[in-house]
């Protein structure tokens, strides 16, 4: 597999580029803190385990990309990624979420991404022995079918007594014969000859056990993840007699052959060593755990801090349990994002602070980077429908004022109402397109090209009236 981490900033950046508008700044860091990721696995033993992830906070309004930018900075790496909001833990004592499950939530990502790419490298094998399996049941091997061992014995045991070459032959014969019969059928069931036949086969149910729910203190997911893998053991898996038809019948030996030749072990093994060393957790709503600075607020604010000193270790490096095994926390990537509109980054604890060195600020995006996202990314919303509607024979064309419309219009929403950044392009697009998307499959033309003054008729109504356009947009 080539490693995906060894991109320079410049190639990260390129990528990164093809998905997400602007943010030049931010872009640069995170390209230059995966580049980091390289450089400190090149660096001799003893020192390589000194050198820290310089972590990062990204400060900007919502809908602006920080999000995307962690998200796919860590598709591009290949890297096992999870995202979590700060304001949903509660520091030790209280009833919720700790902290420390962020870091279990980041290996049970990892132990999928690794268990799908053992799978996918194994496909090959699991076909193959699916093939045999769906033979022996379109064509059972026969009873009285010998090799050159005689396998009767006294009560039945295996003998390796040699069978004479006169009382072999005719056995050779038949076995030739069902082996050519055998090939015959083969070839059938790839050219799909079989796709209509039953077959009847034994496959493993899924795992049946009872639910085990905690409702505790916090610090007891642990107790409650390890107690349904006990009842799992006690449970184990039924066997159950199914009538499938062949193409799904092969499709199930396949999954059950690769669940078979997959080594957990060596699966746990990469995807613990994965999440200590490649491992990204994003940290959003960061400024939701920040104290207000200069104000006497109580309440909910009681806990704020408390969750800032549960992170810490964290953060600076700690040996989080899992039920696979310890993980530590030294070298995981810890991006973090927040409005900061009535806290500012200062607010959190001071250690916390130097945890987080490298600060971006993301800027509000304007009228020609919403044109941008609604043409340029991969992914543009533009194209996104298009596609959508091509599913019902139409082929739709935006005008490039059409475009430059809804963007205009985008912007002045976000002014007039809240500052929502790109998540409000969803909406006009969504409003825009609204009858057409419900008249799509009744519609007789094969085209239709959303133009400027379309636009306008689609939204006059909802932008001269400011308190629907609240509700609307």
């Amino acid at each position: 597999m080539i490693d995906r981490q060894s991109l320079t900033p410049r190639e990260t950046l390129a990528e990164l580029d093809k998905y997400i508008v602007g943010q030049a700044d931010a872009k640069r860091s995170v390209a230059i803190a995966l580049r980091n990721r390289w450089r400190r696995r090149q660096v001799p033993e003893p020192l390589q385990e000194e050198i820290a992830p310089k972590n990062i906070i990204m400060i900007g309004p919502t809908g602006v990309g920080k999000t995307e930018i962690a998200r796919r900075l860590a598709t591009l790496a290949q890297s096992p990624f999870v995202k979590v909001e700060a304001s949903k833990f509660t520091e030790v004592g209280y009833v919720g979420r700790d902290v420390e499950s962020m870091v279990r939530d980041l290996v049970e990502i990892a132990i999928t991404m690794v268990k799908a790419e053992e799978q996918a490298r194994l496909e090959g094998l699991a076909e193959a022995a699916a093939e045999d399996k769906m033979l022996d049941l379109l064509l059972p091997p026969s009873p009285n079918r010998r090799g050159p061992l005689s396998d009767t014995g006294p009560e039945g045991a295996t003998s390796f007594t040699l069978v004479t070459q006169e009382q072999h032959a005719p056995a050779a014969a038949a076995g030739d014969h069902e082996d050519s019969t055998r090939e015959r059928i083969r070839q059938m069931l790839r050219a799909g000859k079989f796709a209509e036949r039953e077959v009847e086969l034994t496959l493993d149910e899924a795992k049946s056990m009872p639910m085990v729910e905690i409702m505790t203190t916090s610090g007891m997911e642990e107790m409650q993840s390890n107690l349904q893998d006990a009842f799992s053991k006690i449970f184990p898996r039924k066997k159950k007699k199914r009538r499938l038809k062949v193409p799904e019948a092969m499709a199930a030996l396949k999954q059950q052959e690769m669940e078979r030749l997959v080594d957990m072990d060596k699966v746990m093994k990469e995807a613990l060593r994965r999440s200590e060393q490649s491992g990204i957790i994003f940290l959003d709503e960061i400024d939701k755990i920040a104290s207000r600075s200069g104000g006497m607020i109580h309440g909910p604010d009681v806990s704020r801090e408390g969750v800032q000193r549960d992170l810490l270790p964290i953060v600076e490096g700690t040996t989080v349990t899992t039920k696979h095994g310890p993980v530590k926390t030294d070298h995981i990537l810890f991006i973090a994002s927040g409005a900061f509109h009535v806290s500012k980054p200062s607010d959190l604890i001071p250690e916390m602070q130097g945890r987080f060195p490298i600060r971006v600020e993301l800027q509000p995006l304007g009228e020609e980077e919403f044109v941008r996202i609604l043409t340029e990314p991969e992914n543009a919303l533009t194209k996104q429908y298009i596609a959508l509607l091509a599913t019902e024979g139409i082929e739709l064309s935006f005008d490039d004022s059409a475009i430059r419309e809804m963007a205009r219009i985008a912007v002045e929403v976000n002014e007039n109402t809240e500052e929502i950044g790109a998540r409000r392009l969803h909406t006009v697009m969504e409003r825009v397109l609204d009858e057409l998307s419900y008249d799509a499959s009744e519609r007789p033309e094969g085209s239709f090209v959303v133009t400027a003054d379309y636009v306008r008729r689609q939204l006059q109504t909802i932008i001269e009236d400011r308190d629907l356009s609240r509700f609307i947009l």
